[in-house]
């Protein structure tokens, strides 16, 4: 046989190597279209890496392996036998589909199969084609992901993100001064009206799809929020969450931690109020969109 043509025949194999366990599926960015979640990095890419270029279906050198399940890697980026990636090891092994994803059927291939002769590559032929430092990275996967991908971190709470654009506008004032005229009353369709709750609005509308509040209804009055959440209405609830929108029942003062946007006695806002950083004051109610 000549020793170029190693590529065509089907891999030998020996005794599968202990492993603590398969640490989890992987699916490239494109597996999404398919509803499959894209695999975070870990540090069995890395190893299925050296298992494909020890193989000669990825190239090296192996200093420069991450730790992306790319598209590259997974379905191969060119026809050349060096770049075909984990659906080139796939093809030759005969498992079907060759997909490129990793499952169970993959993993244990490259914990047994052996260098095929005539490969001049990294490893020696006869040899196992995952080393030491291969299995070494796995084991850290396993004890990484046990089995399945890392659920999603959760998102940013709508009303967090409220807060920070909240936050974002310290420093903006009435124009002119005393005049109750805001960007924040003029996109909600009342300015020169007290803009305490028009500012909260668009604070929460600015921030994402509110449930609760809505640009040029629902609330342009302080007392009307209150109400609603003590009541339960309108996705509002009582709560003590520091990243709530708050308002005091019996200072009459709208604050969230360390903002202060004004008087709001009877719910109006002082004439002249400017989003500005104040002592948090005593508070009996504090409502929030959830």
């Amino acid at each position: 046989m000549s020793s170029t043509e190693w590529w065509t025949q089907p891999y030998k194999g020996a005794p599968m190597i202990a492993l603590p366990g398969f640490p989890r599926p992987l699916y490239p960015p494109d597996a999404k279209a398919q509803g499959r979640t894209p695999s975070v990095n870990g540090p069995d890419v890395e190893a299925y890496k050296r298992v494909c270029w020890r193989l000669g279906r990825w190239p090296g050198p192996a200093s420069g392996f991450d730790r992306a399940f790319s598209n590259a890697f997974s379905h191969g980026k060119s026809g050349n036998v060096v770049d075909t990636g984990v659906a080139g090891v796939q093809r030759q092994a005969k498992i079907t589909p060759d997909s490129g994803w990793i499952g169970t059927s993959t993993f244990n291939l490259m914990r047994s199969v052996l260098i095929p002769q005539g490969l001049k590559g990294p490893g020696v032929p006869g040899d196992y084609a995952m080393d030491a430092y291969t299995q070494s990275l796995l084991v850290d996967a396993w004890e990484m992901f046990g089995g399945k991908e890392p659920a999603p971190p959760p998102a940013t709470a709508l009303r967090t993100q409220a807060l920070q654009k909240a936050t974002s506008q310290i420093g903006v004032k009435e124009s002119p001064p005393n005049s109750n005229r805001t960007k924040y009353g003029s996109w909600y369709g009342m300015d020169g009206s007290p803009w305490c709750a028009m500012f909260v609005t668009w604070c929460y509308e600015q921030s994402g799809d509110s449930p609760s509040f809505l640009k040029g209804k629902n609330y342009a009055y302080v007392p009307y929020i209150v109400s609603d959440a003590r009541a339960k209405r309108n996705g509002l609830i009582v709560t003590g969450s520091p990243s709530a929108a708050i308002w005091s029942a019996t200072t009459g003062t709208a604050t969230a931690p360390s903002i202060t946007w004004g008087s709001l006695r009877s719910g109006r806002a002082a004439p002249g109020s400017t989003p500005s950083r104040g002592t948090r004051a005593r508070r009996t109610t504090a409502t929030a969109a959830r």
